[in-house]
């Protein structure tokens, strides 16, 4: 439509669109500090003639002004992945190192505390027992030592067992949020589908959207993916964990049972029922934080253990070999001074001797003060080193995890850095955006004043004569 009054609509239509920019970007101001938001852009569209031409008439329209044809969110589809991946492996190396820091503090060692100093101390006891075989006190001492050994292991064997307690109710709940995340993410999705087929707005849901699935991202290591529909994909190793509007349920089918205790073997998935409707194990590792607590509780924690377990058998069985070689105080030869079951050595631990006269410190049978067979139990104290190659490899562990996690955060600061700059709320260019505006909108008033005027003096003024 041309003339005077489609000015007029022209002008209108310059004054909605930038009535919906200043919107836009109040939004984003009000939003700055919001997690998750990503900044808007509304998109106009020049109104004009009729795309496809008349077959017996033209179109006399020059211009009709604008409209918002879209409100774009400023994201990165490709950019978006790169950082749920990235915070996927940040989640799974800062879970293990800080898993790993809490075992080696339990570990007391190097320290006055720890085995280490409870088996150099045992060491000397029985050392200063052979100068002084016949002396109860130094009897009383050398047994006391050798309860220190065996305490400060199974203080030791304790924290491990607590971590491990800890990781697996860790795990549990890892899970229900998996579960729960999943669930509201296929709600998010169903509401998606339904607000483009009515033509709504959808980016507050996308918000939500990739929100959920970066959370998932960082809980397994799951790959998300976005669908033609708007709706977001989430895979576990292949299988999908969100299809649509459908979760599967993570459950946990071996190595914890549901009331948090050890079930045996490694950890196992499964998604239960599935999005097809039955169960489909998950095949391989996962990744971000429920990966990282099933590698501590598979690996980390069995592979300690069972060298702990190793150190305190060999201790306990060259004392006793070394203690069976030699004569009690009433000459009768040595029994064993340590006993365990081999199928629970770090619990069953313990020293079997009370009597400080049951010591088998000579090496002469019958009544006798010889104490030569002490330092044959003293040179058979010889694990210091075993327990060192323990530690000091667990230790390089901890350095390894700490740096791995050090050298992704380098990364994944870098990949949030370069999103944040397409998809974070500038102040100073919001207020731009919003000056802009004002001034547009501004021109646009001062076109319909213009117009005002004019059409004034076309219907009150024309033809008269003065």
């Amino acid at each position: 439509m041309a003339g005077s009054f489609a000015s007029i609509n022209t002008a209108l239509t310059a004054m909605r669109y930038q009535q919906v920019a200043l919107d836009i970007a109040s939004t984003n101001v009000a939003n700055v500090g919001t997690d998750g938001y990503v900044r808007r852009r509304v998109v106009g569209e020049t109104l004009g003639a009729a795309s496809a031409p008349a077959r017996w008439s033209r179109s006399t329209e020059t211009g009709s002004g604008v409209q918002a044809s879209r409100v774009d969110r400023m994201t990165d589809t490709l950019l978006d992945s790169r950082m749920r991946r990235e915070h996927g492996r940040q989640t799974y190396l800062d879970s293990i190192a800080d898993a790993f820091s809490r075992i080696e503090t339990g570990l007391a060692e190097p320290g006055p505390s720890g085995v280490s100093a409870a088996l150099a101390d045992f060491r000397a006891t029985l050392a200063d027992l052979g100068n002084s075989p016949g002396s109860d006190a130094a009897r009383s001492q050398a047994l006391g030592a050798a309860a220190t050994v065996v305490d400060a292991i199974k203080l030791q064997a304790a924290h491990l067992s607590d971590e491990g307690a800890d990781q697996r109710s860790h795990l549990l709940a890892s899970v229900k949020e998996v579960n729960s995340v999943a669930s509201e993410l296929a709600a998010t999705n169903r509401t998606i589908a339904a607000a483009l087929g009515g033509g709504s707005d959808t980016t507050t849901l996308m918000d939500e959207r990739d929100a959920l699935a970066l959370r998932l991202s960082e809980l397994t290591g799951a790959k998300a993916t976005v669908q033609d529909d708007g709706t977001m994909l989430v895979e576990l190793n292949g299988e999908p964990l969100v299809k649509g509007i459908t979760a599967a349920q993570l459950v946990v089918t071996g190595g914890v049972a549901p009331d948090g205790t050890a079930s045996g073997g490694p950890v196992t998935f499964a998604l239960s029922p599935d999005t097809s409707g039955g169960t489909t194990a998950v095949v391989g590792s996962l990744g971000g934080d429920v990966g990282a607590t099933v590698q501590v509780l598979d690996d980390a924690l069995p592979s300690y253990v069972a060298g702990l377990a190793a150190v305190a058998k060999g201790l306990a069985d060259d004392v006793n070999a070394a203690h069976m070689a030699g004569y009690d105080s009433s000459g009768v030869a040595g029994g064993k001074l340590f006993d365990y079951n081999a199928a629970d050595i770090l619990g069953t631990i313990d020293v079997v001797i009370t009597d400080v006269s049951k010591l088998a410190v000579s090496k002469v049978a019958g009544p006798s003060n010889d104490g030569n067979n002490a330092a044959a139990l003293a040179q058979a104290v010889k694990v210091d080193d075993q327990y060192q190659r323990l530690v000091n490899g667990f230790g390089s562990k901890v350095a390894s995890a700490q740096q791995l996690a050090k050298n992704q955060q380098a990364l994944t600061d870098q990949v949030d850095s370069t999103r944040e700059q397409m998809a974070g709320v500038s102040l100073d260019e919001e207020t731009v955006n919003m000056i802009s505006a004002q001034r547009a909108y501004e021109a646009a008033a001062r076109v319909m004043t213009t117009m005002d005027s004019v059409l004034d003096t076309l219907i009150n003024r024309t033809g008269l004569v003065r």
